[in-house]
């Protein structure tokens, strides 16, 4: 992967913060609009690849599209969850940032160090 994938939505806070970290730090990344540009079921499978807590540490259970479905998210198949997010992105926490091998969730400065400190140690032992 040349730059870090990052999910986010411009009116949200955390983005926007952690948009602001990465340019004050001179990260190069490619930004990704959720709602415009939903992740496909295979970006979603690699989301969901790089997790520790599966389902739970992607999905927005505070948010209003979650609070409406009317279904059991850990009772649906891989598919079904997948073809729901894509649905309706929302259920999406955010941001996401990856780099194919590390995931951050969130405003989370210390993974954001972590992502980020080691792809400059993988540029700079490649230079």
């Amino acid at each position: 992967m040349d730059k870090l994938k990052f999910y986010s939505y411009p009116s949200c806070t955390s983005c926007r913060r952690t948009k602001s970290w990465l340019k004050s730090q001179g990260v190069d990344f490619n930004e990704q609009h959720l709602f415009r540009e939903t992740p496909s079921a295979d970006e979603l499978k690699d989301i969901l690849a790089l997790t520790t807590q599966g389902i739970d540490e992607i999905l927005a259970k505070r948010s209003k599209e979650y609070k409406a479905l009317d279904i059991d998210v850990n009772e649906l198949s891989l598919n079904e969850f997948l073809n729901l997010v894509i649905e309706k992105p929302k259920l999406l926490r955010r941001p996401i940032l990856t780099n194919g091998e590390k995931l951050v969730i969130g405003y989370n400065l210390e993974g954001l160090r972590s992502i980020t400190d080691n792809r400059m140690e993988y540029t700079a032992n490649i230079s």
